[in-house]
């Protein structure tokens, strides 16, 4: 049997400064059969002439470089088109994946067609800063693995999802059958998919870092994160879109979609509560947007989103600090 084969797309726009990092970070992977796509949206910086440079230093790299800007999701969709290997890896321009990422993903993979597309941790770097030292991550890596449908659930309960898109590799059988990504979801198409993906299969969580996430103030994903109530709206637009049509063939269907909801809900109120106690005035729409989404969020406290959370510890010391560094800063200004 050969040995299997990884299809990386990478869409770029304006984002020369990155590209050469990203797609070296893939070529210098330790597998056999491997294929670059380079898809540049008419970017008005130097990417084009980057990628030039890049195919032409290897084979492995193909081009396609648009004269028009047709947006991103053109250049998603035609890269799950172009894709024909057994996996197939999304990567946007300005992230990374780190080495041996794609080995330890088929590893798991490989022998488990069951399973739909595995992630692991990502490392975080800000703005133009290089890449911190990464530890080598152990060949056997411990794993966990659960039913698309358990990872659908949790999505509802949390109403976020807590994984990176740097760190995945998708089964090319399952991208194909979840399909394009979704225009009218220009700020959580990447939820709706991964939710759809949780339709085709299992799910694999590596105990490893996979690959790493630059934050700058020209990513999307920034933007929305700087705020709060944005990103857990469009979170919301995701479940509703999902639950309103794909999501429909699921059994327990209806019970998760209101699970969804209580989960953006209370989501939203915990945000609220963080803001309040760090003294941001953004506080108060998101408790408005918690309450109008679920009423009983204006007399409780949803305490127990807090126990499925596993980030609660280090969110509980982040409400505390903030609330701290309040008169701290106050004193300060006297």
């Amino acid at each position: 049997m050969g040995q299997p084969s990884v299809d990386v797309v990478i869409p770029n726009y304006n984002y020369g400064r990155y590209l050469g990092i990203c797609v070296r970070s893939v070529l210098s992977q330790d597998i056999e059969n491997l294929r670059v796509l380079i898809i540049d949206n008419a970017s008005t910086d130097d990417s084009a002439d980057v990628a030039r440079a890049l195919a032409a230093e290897d084979a492995r790299v193909e081009l396609l470089l648009r004269p028009v800007n047709k947006g991103q999701h053109a250049s998603f969709n035609d890269g799950i088109d172009w894709a024909s290997g057994d996996y197939f890896v999304l990567l946007c321009s300005d992230d990374f994946i780190v080495p041996g990422a794609l080995r330890r993903a088929l590893a798991v993979m490989e022998p488990d067609p069951t399973i739909a597309f595995s992630y692991g941790r990502d490392v975080a770097v800000n703005g133009d800063a290089p890449i911190p030292p990464i530890p080598p991550q152990p060949d056997d890596v411990p794993c966990r693995v659960e039913t698309g449908t358990a990872f659908i659930e949790r999505f509802c309960r949390l109403g976020v999802f807590q994984l990176p898109g740097s760190a995945m590799v998708v089964r090319t059988a399952a991208q194909k059958a979840a399909g394009h990504y979704v225009e009218a979801l220009p700020h959580s198409d990447d939820y709706h998919m991964w939710l759809r993906l949780g339709l085709q299969g299992r799910i694999a969580e590596l105990d490893c870092v996979q690959g790493g996430t630059r934050s700058h103030g020209q990513n999307r994903s920034q933007q929305l994160r700087d705020t709060h109530l944005l990103h857990i709206q469009h979170t919301a637009d995701a479940g509703e879109y999902f639950f309103a049509r794909e999501g429909r063939v699921l059994p327990d269907c209806d019970a998760l979609h209101r699970m969804a909801r209580r989960g953006i809900a209370e989501r939203a109120y915990w945000s609220a509560i963080s803001h309040l106690m760090r003294g941001d005035p953004a506080w108060w729409q998101l408790l408005k947007y918690a309450v109008s989404q679920r009423m009983r969020t204006a007399f409780i406290p949803p305490v127990n989103y807090l126990l499925h959370r596993p980030d609660t510890k280090r969110r509980l010391r982040s409400y505390v600090d903030g609330w701290l560094a309040r008169p701290l800063a106050a004193a300060g200004r006297r």
